[in-house]
């Protein structure tokens, strides 16, 4: 699983130098030379992190930045901007950045901040795989081995035993899972997450000898 990182650079030679380092580096990108279409992509997509310049047409890019983070949109922002007076980089900072760059920059330090600020905003983000007990998750193909058996899930049951591992020895209850799993804009109905649960046992522990998920009555659910 790419981590897909936006790039905005009005200067179409650099948008296409960091566009092919970074995919060489094994990322995501879409690039873009003005913040026309930014917001819309950050609806549609999960963006792991925004590569910001400043000195853009129509919007500024920190006055871009400022504006999504009014509206709760917290994507990490690494700003590379011509602009590196002090007064500039405090600028940077209070308007909702993680990291700022100036130009002219080195591309390896940029590969290198790039992989600070994804390790430290998203973890898992950079891992290739997560086990629990005898089940391994290998974040990249999104396939599941238990006791070195694949086993077949839809996506949301993956979303749901990752969730669940990430969080072990942690109850978490419905209105978690619902949330992050299964998103903002789904309708529910009263027992879907039970059936889900129980659709992700069935797959994973068929003789149900194992019992890795653990029902908390009147809560929720765990690992333990």
């Amino acid at each position: 699983m790419k981590n897909l990182i936006v790039i905005v650079e009005d200067e179409e030679d650099i948008l296409e130098l960091i566009e092919y380092s970074l995919n060489k580096e094994g990322f995501e990108t879409v690039g873009f030379l003005n913040t026309k279409n930014v917001k819309e992509l950050l609806e549609e997509e999960k963006v792991d992190l925004i590569i910001m310049d400043r000195n853009l047409p129509g919007v500024e890019g920190s006055e871009f930045i400022a504006g999504l983070r009014k509206e709760g949109v917290q994507t990490p922002v690494i700003y590379l901007s011509a602009k590196n007076s002090d007064e500039n980089i405090e600028e940077g900072f209070i308007s909702g950045g993680d990291d700022y760059i100036t130009k002219p920059f080195n591309m390896k330090e940029l590969l290198l901040r790039i992989r600070a600020v994804l390790k430290r905003t998203n973890p898992v983000s950079m891992l290739k795989e997560i086990t629990y007990k005898d089940i391994v998750l290998k974040l990249d193909s999104r396939t599941v081995l238990v006791d070195d058996k694949k086993i077949e899930l839809t996506k949301l049951e993956f979303d749901l035993l990752l969730t669940l591992v990430q969080n072990q020895n942690i109850v978490l209850d419905r209105d978690y899972l619902l949330e992050h799993v299964w998103g903002n804009d789904e309708i529910y109905q009263d027992r879907t997450v039970n059936v889900a649960i129980n659709r992700l046992k069935e797959k994973i522990d068929p003789t149900k000898s194992k019992e890795y998920i653990k029902s908390v009555r009147g809560v929720g659910y765990t690992l333990y």
